[in-house]
Formats: C-alpha cells, structure tokens, sequence
C-alpha cells in the first residue's frame, strides 16, 4: 500500500484545491474488499487509468464506470469496489469551489458520480493520465507542481459573485460558530446566507457542519484502540450517547458497537496521513 498527501504550492491553485492525494493497492487483501467512504461536502477529480473500473453505492444509487470521474459532495456514506489492486489520484477541491468554475454539469450538484474528460476540462492537450500517475507513484512532489502548472491556466483569475464570497466567509467560521450566528457576524439575514451557501454548495450549513464534525471524529477516533463512546459524545458536543449512537447510525448507517467491531471505513483502511 503506497499513500501520500501534499497541499498544493501554488496560491492561485490553493484558492480552490484543498489537497491532493494518492492511494495504490497492489494486491488484494481478504478484509475490507468493500470500505465505506463517509460523507464529505468537498467535490474530488479521481485521476484513474482508462481501464480502471470504479463502483459507489449508496442507498439511493449507485454508479459505476471506468477511468477518471467526479466524485460530487455526498450526503451518505459511499459503499466502494476495492476487490482489485488500483490506483488513484485524488485533487480535492474547497468546499463550494466548483460553482466558481465553468464544468459540466453546472454547480452545484451532490450525491452524483460522472465521468469527465480531463483534456477537455482544463483544455490542454498537455495532460497524460499515464504521466501523472507514474509520476504520482515515484515522485509525489513533482506530481503537485506539475498539477499546479495543469490547473493554473483553468483556476486564474475565475470570477468569484457575491454569493460564492458570503459562503467562503461561512465557512472560515462554521467550525466554532453556532449557525444561528452566522448572519449576524456576517452582516447579513440568516435567510440570505442560507440561500447563498445552498446556491453555491448544494447543501445547507447544517448538513456541511455536520460533516465537518464527523471527519474530525473519525480522524480522532482513527487513533483510538479501546473507545469510550460516551467521552466522544461529550467531547465532540453530543448531549449524551443516546444522540451519538443515532448521529452515527443516520450518517454512516452503523451504531457505534458496529463501527469499533468493523472499522471499515476509508480512514480506518488507507490511514489518516498527514498534509505536507
């Protein structure tokens, strides 16, 4: 298993791209051929070779293909195919980014997977799956600049309206603002800043603050041998275990008893590696 992070160098890219990433799985395991991908508000570009199939399940759909895709934000845990040896690199964009950005299927969309041309997004000839990944694979750093010089041309200079503004500010305060704040702070009606952030996200700022809390309990929990369950409740702001025990059932479709026997979900498999 070869796995890496880096964020990108570029600030003009690093204004859109969160990170990129890299996993590869060169042999088949007997455990966790089907690992859960929980819920994310952040849109990811799955750069994969062309005969590499992919399938996502959910309880309301299913998509499946080959080569590279769109993963969109998703509001329930992703059940994936990892039977076979694979490898991907990931870009993973800010939360709201594509709306400032001309792609097909126009933003925002969430809950969807689709297959994307990268040529034609970035609209370089200069782009080569094989290139990018064996690069990707022996020399990760050189694979962020040069992603950085791909994506530079596409993200300069990207018009940014007043809506995708309110919701970038949102979000800079969503992780230690209680919602019903936000409009205050941000000197605007709660109903307005609601209707930007569903605008340019696809989703409410309840849902995004919700995801954003369930990563950072995973992240923590990913450290974690033996759980107490009711000192993540409290430390994680649940008002007693009863609430997290529904929490974790609604958004990963497991109880906590059944996460800590299975632990199958992407961060437990891959790791929780670090952002250089």
């Amino acid at each position: 298993m070869k796995n890496w992070i880096h964020s990108p160098k570029n600030p003009n890219v690093a204004k859109y791209v969160d990170c990129y990433w890299f996993i590869q799985k060169k042999h088949s395991g007997d455990s966790h051929q089907y690992p859960k991908l929980n819920p994310d508000p952040a849109a990811h570009l799955i750069i994969a070779p062309p005969e590499q199939s992919y399938q996502y399940e959910q309880a309301a759909m299913s998509a499946s293909g080959k080569g590279s895709h769109w993963l969109f934000p998703h509001c329930q845990t992703f059940k994936m195919d990892h039977c076979r040896p694979f490898l991907i690199l990931g870009i993973k964009f800010h939360i709201g980014a594509l709306y400032s950005l001309n792609i097909t299927p126009q933003q925002p969309v969430v809950d969807q997977v689709t297959d994307v041309d990268i040529n034609a997004l970035l609209n370089s000839e200069l782009f080569s799956t094989a290139e990018i990944l064996a690069k990707a694979e022996l020399q990760p750093e050189s694979c962020r600049d040069t992603l950085d010089e791909l994506l530079m041309p596409w993200l300069l200079n990207r018009p940014q309206d007043k809506h995708s503004r309110l919701c970038r500010n949102a979000l800079s305060l969503l992780a230690d603002t209680p919602i019903s704040n936000l409009g205050e702070l941000l000197h605007c009606s709660q109903r307005t800043l609601e209707r930007s952030f569903l605008r340019v996200t696809g989703l409410t700022l309840k849902q995004c603050q919700s995801m954003n809390k369930l990563e950072a309990m995973l992240e923590s929990l990913y450290q974690k041998k033996d759980i107490d369950w009711l000192n993540v409740a409290y430390e994680f702001g649940f008002s007693d275990q009863p609430h997290l025990i529904r929490y974790l059932k609604s958004t990963i479709g497991s109880t906590p008893g059944e996460y800590a026997k299975q632990r199958d979900l992407v961060i437990d498999i891959y790791g929780d590696f670090e952002q250089n």
